[in-house]
């Protein structure tokens, strides 16, 4: 005879489904129920460091931009600290909440240009953005990175695990002075690089 289990059977797994922003992001989905927004903020007008914003799309497979997806944005500070860190820019949260125009799916971030940050084994990582993609027919949130053309990108030890040169550019959000533009493929020929963190 099988034992009784005393819990419940774990339930298939779910996409992020039509409530992740009334969950993550209530403004965003019509509720003003909070005073302020968690991640929608990213830094005081004090934040040390140029000032950079970063503009883009997701796109599904068949290039039609994803409007309900929700991006988590990670980063350093300006002088390539986190908030661990002692010198770690104060105020600055480090991360940031971003959400398409439900209209257009066309999504804004205003923050900091990040410094350089150590990586594996003492080599540096070039400046970069840790992404965060979740939204509908997503099972488990998409991590990507984003890095800027601009910035010395040669010796990143992550940009160097790609093989093939072509898909490294995935990766790099063109642009300059402070404006970038940065799309994220989710499938197709021109899909992004995604990483298994």
């Amino acid at each position: 005879m099988p034992q009784p289990l005393n819990y419940l059977k774990e339930t298939p797994s779910q996409t992020a489904g039509p409530y992740v922003h009334i969950g993550l992001a209530p403004r965003a989905a019509g509720f003003d129920i909070y005073d302020t927004e968690l991640g929608f903020d990213p830094m005081p007008d004090d934040v040390p460091g140029p000032r950079i914003r970063v503009t883009g799309c997701v796109f599904d497979g068949m290039g039609a931009p994803v409007r309900d997806v929700l991006i988590e944005v990670w980063q350093a500070d300006a002088a390539g600290l986190y908030p661990d860190q002692p010198g770690a820019a104060a105020g600055f949260r480090h991360w940031a909440r971003v959400v398409p125009d439900f209209d257009t799916g066309q999504f804004t971030l205003d923050t900091v240009l990040p410094g350089a940050v150590p990586g594996p084994r003492g080599r540096m990582q070039a400046p970069h953005l840790s992404l965060w993609l979740v939204a509908r027919g997503i099972n488990t949130g998409l991590q990507t990175r984003m890095y800027f053309a601009d910035q010395d990108n040669a010796a990143d030890p992550v940009l160097s695990l790609i093989e093939q040169p072509h898909r490294r550019d995935t990766l790099i959000a063109r642009g300059a002075d402070g404006h970038y533009h940065f799309d994220i493929h989710l499938q197709g020929d021109k899909e992004t690089v995604f990483l298994d963190v």
